[in-house]
């Protein structure tokens, strides 16, 4: 018996799961945190149950110690579960990196050179990766990159009209993420209808703190609403989303606002948080059920921008066979799922009230069935499409270019 683990690494914690490659479940989970703090804590789920210990964790090599520890303690062994190959998420690939790659001195290098596109996660990333490759030298490590799965944007849908030399220089494009997301998503939409996944015309919606829509044509996306980083696109829990690049230089002007504290008001006080005062969309549809004005705009806001992005994408695309709502909020928020579809019935998009009002773990169709595009609920799993994609790569499948 033999398994994938996968890991997903900050900069003082990682999460990990360890999926049996035969049945494509979840063995055990865990998060190891507040690494580098006086006391760490570790949490894993496996076999027995979830077991909890607080030991000091001075580094990543020191967490992934305490996960070996935990694994043997609790289960399931790994001598009877050995990892054939580690997958890393990575988050920015930049325009180098278009399908899992296995980890290599270059490709660490590369990683670390694109962390000036995402300074917040690929070094947390590449820590996680050299504590893993010592904690298991013997097997290979793959990274998967959120981006890749954009690499197949058309150029007039990634390109930024600014001065062309400039954006070269600096690497300044549209890239997009939670392309494992996507990616997964889209494909299990296609096998769950039946349908070939060539012939699909779709949009997956991404919808938890971190939100994104994704046009994707026959497989391929072609579109996305996250830019260059994730802070472009929908209304999320903390960061702005889409917004007029004046408005920072008339903040920097009026609000005496540098750099930084431009980067904190965007990705960590706007968003849900910004407009109502939390960024928990549980938290702002209660409020907004109570009356609360600031709350009632925050779904409004989020709605109509939800609305923008299917109308376009639907006409991108030429048509919409399947338009499918995941992660946190989007499988969860039955009443955000029916605002956003409100009044699409021109678009071929009929939402069944009773199908959407029921509440699963499972993939299900919310759509009406004499409705021309069917609207589905699909449960997200980034750990099972890392792991799909580690086996991938170590099945031989050729590698990622460092090239650009």
């Amino acid at each position: 018996m033999s398994a994938v683990l996968v890991i997903n690494s900050g900069s003082s914690s990682f999460k990990y799961q360890l999926i049996d490659l035969d049945t494509e479940q979840p063995l055990a989970s865990g998060l190891v945190e507040r690494i580098g703090e006086r006391s760490g804590h570790t949490t894993h789920r496996g076999p027995n149950g979830t077991s909890e210990r607080s030991l000091e964790i001075p580094d990543h090599t020191a967490g992934f110690q305490a996960m070996i520890e935990a694994f043997e303690a609790d289960g399931p062994s790994l001598a009877e579960y050995p990892p054939v190959a580690v997958g890393h998420r990575v988050v920015h690939g930049g325009k180098r990196f278009f399908e899992p790659t296995i980890v290599t001195p270059l490709v660490e290098i590369n990683i670390e050179d694109l962390a000036d596109l995402a300074p917040l996660h690929n070094p947390a990333n590449l820590q996680g990766i050299r504590a893993a490759e010592k904690a298991f030298p013997d097997v290979p490590h793959v990274a998967v990159f959120d981006t890749a799965f954009h690499q197949t944007l058309p150029p007039e849908a990634y390109t930024y009209a600014i001065d062309a030399e400039l954006a070269e220089r600096h690497r300044v494009r549209r890239y997009g993420f939670h392309g494992t997301s996507h990616k997964y998503v889209s494909e299990t939409a296609a096998a769950f209808l039946g349908r070939p996944l060539g012939e699909l015309k779709q949009i997956v919606l991404h919808l938890g703190n971190g939100a994104s829509a994704c046009a994707i044509d026959g497989g391929r996306s072609i579109d996305t609403s996250m830019g260059m980083t994730p802070l472009e696109g929908l209304v999320m829990g903390t960061r702005s989303g889409d917004l007029d690049p004046a408005v920072l230089i008339h903040l920097a002007r009026r609000a005496n606002l540098d750099i930084d504290g431009l980067d904190e008001l965007l990705n960590r006080k706007s968003g849900l948080l910004g407009l109502s005062g939390t960024g928990d969309m549980r938290d702002v549809r209660r409020a907004a059920n109570d009356g609360d004005e600031a709350a009632q705009l925050a779904l409004a806001t989020t709605v109509h921008r939800l609305k923008h992005y299917i109308g376009a994408y639907t006409a991108l695309l030429g048509g919409l066979d399947v338009l499918t709502f995941t992660a946190g909020v989007g499988e969860n928020d039955a009443a955000l799922r029916a605002d956003a579809l409100e009044g699409l019935e021109s678009f071929g998009i009929v939402l069944d009230r009773e199908r959407n009002a029921s509440r699963s773990s499972e993939a299900r169709i919310i759509s009406t069935d004499d409705s021309p595009v069917t609207v589905l609920v699909v449960p997200t799993d980034e750990e099972l499409e890392i792991a799909r994609q580690t086996v991938q790569a170590i099945a031989g499948t050729p590698g990622a270019s460092a090239a650009g």
